[in-house]
């Protein structure tokens, strides 16, 4: 089995708010313009072989089956993206927050390991995890992480 194509597929509010975010970020849009003159769709290529598709919420559940949406603020997944550089990864959360992204932090060298939502437990220091972080309009977390950061090898 060849594993070389893959769509990270997330429900959305608003096509056109979400199709003005993904393109302020530089990705690309791609499909058949629908009747709102959007790709239908919604379709962005954010890497060779990887597409976020941009689903409606109303829509959404006929995807998942009998499952729910976990609740705005509450995430199940997180979305990685390796780049090469620290530079390209400023640049990234750059266009995130012009494009009105909440900037969950800042990019710079992170803290990994285990660290408790209460920091009880002890913090480690990677120098190699370079990365920063934004949920998009919809509350979607996304990393930007230097490629070779803890995340992305």
């Amino acid at each position: 089995m060849k594993l070389d194509r893959a769509t990270v597929c997330l429900p959305i509010e608003d096509r056109s708010v979400s199709h003005a975010f993904y393109t302020a970020l530089g990705f690309v849009a791609v499909g058949e313009p629908g009747d709102d003159g959007l790709p239908e769709p919604l379709q962005f290529e954010i890497g060779v072989g990887l597409r976020v598709m941009l689903i409606p919420a109303v829509g959404f559940g006929w995807v998942i089956g009998r499952r729910r949406r976990s609740p705005r603020g509450a995430h199940e997944c997180l979305v990685v993206i390796g780049l090469d550089t620290d530079a390209e990864v400023d640049e990234l959360m750059r266009r995130a927050r012009d494009a009105g992204a909440e900037i969950v932090f800042e990019p710079g060298n992170q803290t990994w390991g285990p660290v408790s939502v209460d920091d009880e437990l002890a913090e480690t220091q990677s120098p190699d995890a370079y990365a920063g972080a934004f949920a998009d309009p919809d509350g979607h977390m996304w990393q930007v992480t230097r490629a070779d950061g803890v995340l992305i090898r």
